[in-house]
């Protein structure tokens, strides 16, 4: 019987769970805020499976949805496999039968054409309905009080494009969602498709647009006015795919691109800006307008933070010698060329966090997962980079104060959201994940965090009595907009 690889993308945090549970009435220490009422959505690869190949990465893991549901100060715990046609067939064989990630001319002959997206990635809520997204293909509908899946969604037939992002981006006084496909047109093909759903979940526009070269396009941001896609240069290249190599290999010496153009244009108004080499960013914070000019704020890092990217490139470096940070690209909309200004505005850290209203406007605090310095002992090992973040940052982008809570030796730190408040002079609660190594186990408790004071810690703490993955991204849905879902409450 095949086994599980005793690497870092099985073993410590990222080793298989694959348990399906129902748990009612968690144990709570502390009080939780009487205005968390909710879902909180988290999105978990764990692979049904042993993989075909021994270098398979956490990324291709099968999707899980998870979530904390939270009424009056208690808290339900749910998971369960999202039904992808991929899953659906690994478990009719009882095996796996899709090859590496993202390289369909590896997977046995049997799947071949099959739907083979995991579906991993992040939960989405838009117009009532929750996504289960992963960029290389169609998002599949969960059903948000069961988490059952209802099936893969194209917005009823009109979404041409192969793929759709897994980090969209909601206009919050529109309620438009925006998102973009890249590889739209097939595997390893320059085609972005960029896309509006209405308020109502209807999608209104689609266009395509060609990109510079073949990248890795993880995140994009809006403004009131316009839209900005980065392009890094983590390329795909459809030889290396036939000859059954990796999807995604990182190339140091290829610059890096952005498209700006109208948010409600068209595609021939894009304009390229042509950036630095070898640089690269998964996650952005936001981007704002003021006047003229255009404040893009990513995560940057000097090279590709996914060891399986930057080894396939020819790069090899440890994790502890990436250099980056918090990173402002200021474009000037008013002066001809492809140039524009950088700036480096907060630490190094990724997986940020902003208030959902201050989505595409100027904007204050950030609060991101990062390293701590002072930790004593080295990080756990595990989530898709091998590496767990052990201490959340607050950056006050106003003053250039940054505040910290550290955690304590062989602990980390998933993603948090952010719990809007009723209080106008309040940025509301966090909601995170904190694992922590006990002898050669895992224990996990959801933590309830103050976004206005996330040094003093916890105000609540929620145990899991059952063993958890790390997630990938995560959403949080209040109860009125739950009270919204297209699907009945059970």
């Amino acid at each position: 019987m095949a086994k599980y690889p005793h690497t870092v993308e099985f073993t410590a945090l990222n080793r298989p769970v694959r348990l399906e549970v129902a748990v009612r009435n968690l144990d709570v220490e502390g009080t939780i805020p009487h205005e968390i009422a909710g879902s909180f959505f988290r999105a978990v690869p764990d692979p049904a499976h042993p993989p075909l190949f021994d270098d398979d990465i956490a990324l291709s893991g099968d999707g899980m949805v998870s979530r904390f549901f939270i009424e009056n100060g208690h808290v339900d715990y749910d998971i369960r496999y999202v039904h992808t046609a991929r899953y659906l067939a690994e478990r009719e064989a009882r095996r796996a039968l899709f090859g590496k990630y993202r390289n369909p001319y590896t997977d046995l002959p049997a799947v071949r054409g099959v739907d083979r997206t995991v579906s991993n990635t992040t939960p989405v809520w838009h117009a009532g309905r929750l996504f289960m997204t992963k960029e290389d293909g169609h998002p599949y509908e969960v059903n948000p009080h069961t988490l059952e899946t209802v099936g893969s969604y194209d917005f009823a037939g009109k979404l041409k494009s192969r793929t759709m992002t897994a980090h969209v981006r909601i206009d919050p006084q529109t309620g438009e969602m925006f998102f973009f496909g890249y590889e739209a047109g097939g595997l390893a093909t320059r085609d972005v498709a960029y896309c509006i759903a209405n308020a109502r979940g209807e999608l209104v526009s689609e266009q395509w647009f060609q990109a510079p070269y073949v990248a890795s396009m993880h995140d994009f941001v809006i403004t009131e006015n316009w839209v900005l896609f980065p392009v890094y240069p983590t390329t795909a290249d459809i030889e290396r795919l036939k000859a059954g190599g990796v999807h995604w290999a990182h190339q140091q010496d290829l610059e890096s691109w952005v498209g700006i153009m109208p948010r409600y244009g068209k595609v021939s108004e894009l304009r390229w800006f042509e950036g630095p080499k070898g640089v690269s960013a998964f996650h952005l914070t936001n981007a704002f307008e003021e006047g003229p000019l255009i404040h893009m704020d990513a995560c940057l890092s000097d090279t590709n933070g996914f060891p399986f990217m930057r080894e396939a490139g020819g790069i090899h470096r440890a994790q502890q010698d990436l250099r980056g940070g918090l990173t402002r690209w200021t474009f000037d909309m008013s002066r001809p060329g492809d140039r524009f200004e950088e700036k480096v505005i907060g630490p190094p850290g990724d997986l940020p966090r902003i208030r959902d209203e201050d989505q595409g406007r100027p904007y204050r605090y950030v609060w991101m997962p990062s390293m701590n310095p002072e930790a004593m002992g080295p990080p756990l090992a595990g989530g898709p980079v091998g590496t767990a973040f052990n201490c959340l940052l607050r950056i006050d982008l106003a003053t250039g104060r940054v505040d910290a809570l550290g955690l304590g030796p062989a602990m980390a730190i998933n993603e948090p959201v952010l719990v809007p408040s009723a209080r106008a002079a309040h940025n509301g609660w966090l909601l995170m994940v904190i694992d922590r190594q006990v002898g050669d186990d895992y224990q996990s408790e959801l933590w309830v965090v103050d976004a206005d004071d996330i040094g003093a810690g916890p105000v609540a703490k929620i145990a899991v009595p059952v063993p958890l993955r790390p997630q990938v991204h995560g959403w949080w849905v209040s109860a009125a907009e739950l009270a919204k879902s297209v699907h009945a409450k059970s």
